[in-house]
């Protein structure tokens, strides 16, 4: 036990002392540490682009496969245990967590983005605007949803079947077995704790963003990086009072709210919306998606310039791999008692559905609004705009007030949801796997977080933030790939247990 306390401690003290050499780094050296980042990325987009391609692709098919195969009985935890939420606040959460603002952040820009500039094509066409669908569904569907029921599934297959502390490393005792608590498990540990640490912050930085645009937008307050930084300052006191109510109450209640407002609004603008195209657009896009599929997935251009697949496609993949850790260790630990199969539906199969429907009814309304009825400077709005660009599509709707308001609820609520899972995860990280981890803790990550997201935006620094957990993400696919593996072993060994307990069972009832 007390070896596995001083792992514990030193994961937090390494990561945390990682943590602060990065934040002075980025404050004091900002032009250094972009260039260094950015060199990395660059050399790994360029010249491993497809390894992420590979990667992500190979995550969707083995979680496929899992969801058929033998293993798809098998009970994450004890047979006897029932699930510990109930399925929609599950769902719930494990959607806010995966996705949250993001989806809110991109589901009108990326759409009128790629209608603006697509992959291939011309732009401001009919066929731009089936495209910038179709590859939005693509970025959103089924491979980060993929990546995150890998990890999770792994994750949750360790601690709750073989007993293992909740931290990356336990998903590798079938190859490594007790050396994942010595060097090479710390080490992952530590990769895990700073990937996630700098995934969020870059994720509360866009988060301030929007959440400020939509002030501006209903309350006319600056939108202006001052405001971004009290945005930040108050969603820190409100997910530290978050944090003291606990995983059952806090982020259910939260995640059961955002999902709640979410419904709302799809509702609303289905109703006020096209509503006739918005059903067109989800049937097309996904027949396109479907049919278009494995070219997409391996699409890469060697003959000429891959910039917009660089920006957008492996930009996602990487993003999302990066997030892994952490959506990863969250979805494993609201998911004791559910099947292999029930967990891959939940995780892989039920929040693609909802994506796509979500991405349907804003980005298909979107484009609506300027193929159809030749709004183009809401297209121009949106691609100069990002921050701004929901709550400038809601100006296009009936009951546009009121949609925002919702809409500026939902990115609130989120983005706390968000910073409080982090620091959920961030605790169970850093405190040897612990499934319940202590509130100092989890309150000295939280203000770490927001530090961390506050000067960045300070310096200027988002993009090089994201450029960074991007650039770690590369270690992290090869770490996922082994994991496949690892997991594969597990379940194969915990089978041939459950066959052969039943096997002595039936022999000593015969002999009885």
């Amino acid at each position: 036990m007390s070896s596995k306390n001083r792992t514990g401690n030193s994961v937090f003290i390494i990561s945390l002392i990682l943590t602060v050499t990065f934040i002075i780094w980025g404050v004091f050296f900002t032009d250094n540490l972009a260039r260094v980042t950015n060199t990395i990325y660059n050399g790994s987009i360029d010249y491993l682009g497809w390894v992420y391609l590979g990667a992500t692709l190979f995550f969707v098919i083995f979680s496929i496969y899992l969801l058929f195969s033998k293993y798809g009985d098998i009970r994450l935890g004890k047979k006897t245990d029932k699930p510990s939420f109930k399925t929609a606040s599950w769902l719930a959460m494990l959607f806010g967590a995966g996705m949250g603002i993001g989806i809110v952040y991109w589901s009108v820009a990326e759409p009128v983005t790629h209608y603006t500039t697509p992959p291939y094509g011309e732009g401001y066409s009919q066929e731009a605007a089936n495209t910038a669908m179709k590859y939005t569904f693509f970025h959103w569907g089924l491979d980060p949803w993929a990546i995150y029921t890998v990890i999770g599934l792994a994750l949750a297959f360790f601690q709750y079947n073989k007993k293992l502390p909740a931290a990356i490393s336990s998903a590798f005792h079938p190859i490594l077995g007790d050396r994942i608590y010595g060097p090479i498990g710390k080490t992952i540990d530590v990769l895990s704790v700073f990937a996630t640490v700098f995934g969020i912050a870059t994720s509360l930085g866009l988060g301030a963003m929007q959440v400020t645009a939509g002030m501006h937008d209903i309350f006319g307050v600056p939108n202006e990086l001052f405001v971004q930084l009290i945005v930040i300052a108050v969603a820190t006191v409100l997910f530290i009072i978050s944090i003291n109510t606990g995983l059952e109450k806090g982020i259910q209640y939260l995640s059961n709210t955002a999902m709640i407002l979410s419904f709302t609004i799809m509702l609303l603008i289905l109703i006020v919306g096209p509503t006739t195209t918005i059903m067109k657009v989800l049937f097309n896009t996904t027949g396109l998606y479907i049919s278009d599929f494995v070219h997409m997935s391996l699409r890469l251009k060697p003959y000429g310039e891959g910039e917009w697949i660089a920006s957008w496609t492996l930009f996602y993949w990487a993003w999302w791999i990066a997030w892994a850790p952490f959506v990863g260790m969250f979805i494993a630990r609201v998911s004791k008692g559910r099947t292999v199969r029930e967990f891959v539906i939940g995780v892989l199969i039920v929040p693609t559905l909802g994506t796509c429907f979500w991405m349907s009814i804003f980005g298909g309304s979107a484009l609506d609004i300027v193929q159809n009825t030749g709004n183009n400077e809401l297209a121009t709005f949106i691609t100069e705009n990002v921050s701004l660009s929901i709550f400038t599509f809601f100006d296009y709707l009936p009951l546009s007030s009121l949609l925002s308001i919702l809409g500026f609820a939902v990115v609130s609520i989120y983005y706390i949801t968000v910073a409080d899972t982090a620091t959920f995860v961030l605790g169970m990280l850093s405190e040897g796997g612990t499934l319940n981890p202590s509130n100092k803790i989890k309150m000295t990550w939280g203000v770490i977080q927001s530090a961390v997201a506050a000067v960045l935006l300070l310096a200027g620094g988002l993009n090089v933030l994201q450029t960074a957990s991007i650039a770690a993400a590369l270690p992290f696919a090869v770490i996922m790939l082994v994991m496949c593996y690892s997991l594969l072993k597990g379940l194969k060994s915990e089978v041939e247990l459950q066959r052969g307990h039943k096997r002595s069972t039936q022999h000593s009832g015969k002999t009885n």
